[in-house]
């Protein structure tokens, strides 16, 4: 029953009544199969969407930090003219410090863009937990399937040779083998009868033969004999 929860996700009860009324369920099967690989479609097309987001996100971070770096820089470099006597001391305190505050805001940023992508990261880890779940399980049912189907071929082939050995009941087709046998018979006795009355026929016309040849050689030795009589 694990089957029906998983592919359809139905209720206990609908998966007996589902199972007592299926008539093919190897297309059922294949059904699940086919739902499982739609999930897997769009859980992909998910994690993809996340995982962009994610790479985004860790170049954002990291330009926000690079700039940040940059400001304090710039903080530093006021500070150093103003020693330098280059720049007013006041007026380079007050450019540092926006730089500074630039800077602390970029950090800021960039630490938030760093925590939403841990949230992405967890989501995209969930789902690529079930990619792996459901290509495992597509695999799986797909070599059961496979099975499934040898199985019923042999089941139909031994159905059909049942229904043809129960034909040959049904339908008398022993009776009517053996009457062709009976027909055969008669006809080889047939065929026996009329070689026997040619034989007969044959034997007949060659005693006639063999008499009149006899006849003949008769006449013609009295005939000879009369010729030498007379020399």
């Amino acid at each position: 029953m694990n089957i029906f929860k998983r592919l359809l996700k139905i209720g206990q009860a609908e998966i007996h009544a589902l199972v007592d009324k299926m008539e093919n369920p190897i297309r059922l099967i294949e059904n699940g199969i086919e739902e499982m690989k739609q999930q897997l479609s769009e859980l992909t097309e998910a994690y993809i969407l996340n995982r962009a987001q994610i790479i985004r996100n860790e170049n954002l971070a990291k330009n926000k930090l690079n700039d940040a770096e940059s400001y304090e820089a710039k903080a530093v470099l006021l500070l150093q003219k103003a020693q330098k006597q280059e720049i007013e001391s006041s007026k380079a305190d007050h450019l540092a410090l926006e730089a500074l505050n630039i800077k602390k805001k970029l950090t800021q940023e960039a630490t938030e863009v760093t925590n939403e992508n841990l949230l992405f990261a967890e989501k995209t880890n969930l789902i690529n937990n079930k990619i792996d779940i459901l290509k495992f399980n597509i695999a799986k049912w797909e070599k059961e399937l496979s099975t499934l189907k040898a199985k019923q071929r042999i089941n139909n082939a031994s159905e059909f040779a049942n229904q043809q050995m129960a034909n040959i009941d049904n339908n008398s087709t022993i009776e009517l083998l053996k009457k062709m046998k009976l027909k055969l018979q008669n006809q080889e006795a047939h065929n026996d009868a009329t070689e026997e009355i040619i034989q007969l026929s044959t034997e007949q016309q060659i005693d006639y033969l063999l008499d009149s040849s006899d006849n003949t050689a008769m006449q013609d030795l009295e005939q000879l004999k009369q010729k030498i009589k007379n020399l």
